[in-house]
């Protein structure tokens, strides 16, 4: 039923994707560079988002040097894989926040070093000035370039609750830049955010259908210890979605989206230790199953409802 599958999945995996591209399957080799970002530095406001914590970096080690990440990223890859191909993803924070010289520098590194078949950088829009994107476009003139930007949502009453510090608006330039120049641009959604409706959470996805990315992330809220939404989760100012909420809506958006988009991520691994909620979201393999059962019980698929 769905073209973009080998097997029983009906929308766009990422495994698809990287078999029919590149012949087999690639590993992400994840990188911390001891980047910050314009809302934690005080630049544009401080503490970061409401979510955050540490950038999502959780299990990368921002004390070694870029090749001495990838070594030890390689050999836990390998370890369990064998040898095969991998992508340097920068991950922790911004990583297009700072300066161009020393961006150049650590792009380079993960670039020459042996085995890497791509890289892909975690950034926010409003921090690609002309001088990044020129150097984004010698990357991805040199080898497998995607990069990153944290979208969230598109409600602005939302991003602004959440401490984003740059608007919509300003999403939209940095990824019209971006898609000008030809880079392969995957976006970050999250389901659950505080007091959006459902339908708040599909009008995300249909603006997204009309950007018509190449890839898309999708998550639920996670609530993790120290945050500042840890704080309001313990007030009782939110409430977070039932696994089958999160399912039934992610269900929704997938008809809603373009077929060629990739699906990254359809759910997410938060730092379990530090973990308080949603419960439910350490059982990975129960979500994606579930989403997998309704996707088949509705008898529907990504893009059924696309609007070109």
């Amino acid at each position: 039923m769905f073209q973009f599958s080998f097997n029983n999945k009906r929308y766009h995996t990422l495994n698809y994707y990287f078999m029919t591209n590149f012949g087999q399957k690639l590993y992400k080799a994840v990188i911390d560079c001891g980047f910050t970002c314009p809302n934690i530095d005080g630049t544009k406001g401080f503490g970061g988002c409401i979510f955050c914590d540490g950038g999502s970096g959780y299990f990368t080690n921002g004390k070694l040097s870029v090749t001495e990440q990838l070594e030890s990223e390689k050999e836990r890859i390998f370890r369990k894989n064998g040898i095969v191909p991998i992508i340097a993803y920068f991950q922790a924070n911004t990583n297009t926040y700072a300066p161009i010289g020393k961006l150049r520098e650590i792009y380079n590194k993960a670039l020459n070093f042996p085995g890497i078949a791509g890289i892909s950088i975690g950034t926010r829009s409003d921090c690609l000035s002309d001088d990044i994107i020129e150097l984004l476009c010698e990357l991805n003139s040199r080898t497998n370039l995607t990069v990153e930007l944290g979208m969230q949502t598109v409600h602005e009453s939302t991003i602004n609750l959440i401490n984003r510090c740059y608007t919509h608006e300003e999403f939209l330039d940095g990824y019209y830049k971006l898609k000008e120049k030809n880079i392969r641009v995957c976006l970050h959604i999250i389901n659950g955010l505080p007091y959006e409706s459902a339908e708040m959470m599909l009008e995300t996805a249909r603006q997204i259908a009309v950007l018509h990315p190449e890839g898309l992330k999708i998550q639920m809220l996670h609530v993790i210890k120290g945050t500042k939404l840890a704080d309001m989760y313990a007030d009782g100012k939110i409430s977070l979605l039932s696994r089958e909420e999160y399912i039934d809506i992610t269900v929704k958006q997938l008809e809603l989206l373009p077929s060629e988009t990739v699906i990254e991520r359809i759910t997410g691994d938060g730092d379990k230790s530090k973990l308080i909620a949603p419960d439910w979201s350490k059982n990975k393999i129960a979500v994606l199953g579930g989403i997998d059962k309704e996707i088949a019980v509705r008898n529907t698929y990504q893009g059924r409802l696309y609007k070109n």
